[in-house]
């Protein structure tokens, strides 16, 4: 893959399967790296999201809450890069063919757009840390007319559950699990809102299905037991 990469700076390819080669040597770092470097190639690759998701669980059981701090650093994808490898979801007959090079100076749209949409869900993060729940769902929302994505919406979900806006919540961690089916905030968040509205079997079900990812999950342990006692 190193060979590969050499040749083919960013190619996808070599990057995932280099990313699932250290994931089975248990180097989590390293894939973990690999997997948001392929997302910032193409963000609509699910493997990279699962990848990341496994990479983010087994590197909080390792090194705890502080094991952002001990990655490697992550490379930035040139815009070149991001331009070589984009597909048109669909178009006419040719659509893929390699798009054309965007004039200097000027970013790739869809580049352009995903980086705005992270820039607003920061934004929408730094609004929840404050406890303005209502202007950061303002944030998500802007954000996921860009981009969607998993941590979004589950984002969007948590401030959905403290404006105690539930439905709402549901639908959210409903499409985050379209996106990301064991999506383990997306079960809990929407298992929340479920047990607030009162369906308690689809609650529950969340919560089993979140289990069999992460068993001993005590916040998911203790919901089934509120639940239970419903």
């Amino acid at each position: 893959c190193r060979s590969a990469l050499e040749l083919v700076p960013f190619g996808v390819k070599a990057l995932l399967r280099r990313a699932a080669a250290y994931e089975a040597l248990e180097r989590y770092q390293l894939a973990y790296v690999d997997y948001k470097t392929v997302l910032q190639v193409d963000c609509s690759i699910q493997a990279a999201h699962d990848g990341v998701n496994r990479m983010t669980k087994a590197l909080l059981e390792k090194d705890g809450v502080n094991w952002r701090q001990k990655l490697p650093s992550i490379p930035k994808v040139p815009i070149s890069a991001q331009t070589r490898w984009s597909v048109p979801s669909a178009g006419p007959p040719g659509a893929n063919a390699p798009p054309a090079t965007a004039p200097r100076g000027e970013p790739d749209q869809s580049a352009a757009d995903t980086e705005r949409a992270r820039t607003l869900k920061e934004e929408g993060n730094e609004l929840v840390k404050k406890g303005n729940h209502k202007k950061a769902v303002e944030k998500y929302s802007e954000s996921l007319k860009l981009n969607q994505e998993c941590a979004t919406y589950t984002n969007r979900a948590l401030c959905y559950l403290a404006l105690k806006q539930y439905k709402e919540a549901v639908q959210d961690c409903t499409e985050a699990l379209r996106l990301d089916p064991k999506n383990v905030k997306a079960l809990y968040r929407r298992a929340q809102a479920l047990k607030e509205l009162k369906d308690y079997k689809s609650s529950i079900a969340d919560i089993k299905s979140l289990l069999k990812t992460e068993p001993k999950n005590t916040a998911a342990l203790r919901l089934l037991q509120e639940l239970s006692r419903a």
